[in-house]
């Protein structure tokens, strides 16, 4: 018998991963906020996994409290995801997807294109994704992974900033408010550069976000986080003493 499959955070995206397990005949073990992971943990001790599916918001929180024993065994899927978000809990190595689908309460996932993996659990997520027609791409190395989570916070950020100004969807944006579009995007590699320490190819970063445009051009630009990304976007570059200039502007236009 497979080893059980622990998800953290049972919400839209967590239940699409503990489905696909479940085809794939793991038994599913999920933790809700309301309960002690360490009880849990002393029951569970040598899951297969530990799926980390909580909203960003509550990442850190949540892994201050994960139990030693699964510390080895995390995989990580938050948008806004970064290595020292991890590696400020002293996690080394966890395994990381990069998610690039969709699932709202009432309606079955939705692909944009295929979500980039990395780590030892890369291969059996894309199994398991892939038996609900979820295509997983894996990556080489840390520094391809690096860049695919660059590439999703630029699209996740720049649409959602962009969207409190322009509205309408990503294909919209692009083609009636491309300079809207290309400031903010500017502003969020500047602050992707201060995260990671590293200037990486901003033209391969916008094909990639074009790319994802493309896949689903009728997506929304403005979702419900667009607010909180925002003022997270400005307090980090404040701190750092980056300009930003537009998204400074955007902000002064919603009070």
């Amino acid at each position: 018998m497979n080893k059980p499959v622990v998800v953290i955070g049972i919400g839209e995206i967590g239940s699409v991963f503990a489905r696909g397990f479940m085809r794939l005949a793991y038994p599913i073990v999920p933790v809700t906020r309301d309960m002690d992971m360490a009880v849990v943990a002393a029951d569970v001790n040598e899951p297969e996994m530990v799926v980390v599916a909580v909203a960003e918001k509550d990442l850190h929180a949540t892994l201050n409290q994960i139990p030693d024993v699964w510390r080895d065994r995390l995989v990580l899927l938050q948008n806004e995801l970064l290595p020292r978000d991890w590696n400020q809990h002293g996690l080394s190595n966890p395994t990381v997807i990069s998610v690039w689908f969709e699932k709202k309460k009432g309606m079955d996932s939705k692909v944009v294109i295929a979500s980039p993996a990395f780590g030892q659990f890369a291969e059996l997520l894309k199994e398991a994704l892939g038996s609900l027609d979820i295509p997983v791409a894996l990556v080489e190395n840390g520094e391809s992974l690096l860049f695919e989570l660059v590439l999703k916070n630029l699209y996740i950020l720049t649409t959602n900033i962009a969207g409190l100004e322009s509205g309408g969807n990503v294909r919209e944006l692009w083609l009636e408010h491309n300079d809207l579009a290309c400031e903010v995007a500017g502003d969020i590699l500047d602050i992707q550069d201060h995260l990671t320490g590293k200037e990486m190819n901003r033209n391969s970063l916008i094909e990639g976000m074009l790319r994802a445009f493309d896949g689903d051009p009728q997506h929304g630009c403005m979702g419900r986080s667009a607010p909180a990304r925002l003022e997270r976007a400005l307090s980090i570059a404040d701190e750092a003493g980056l300009e930003v200039p537009t998204l400074h502007r955007i902000a002064d236009a919603q009070v």
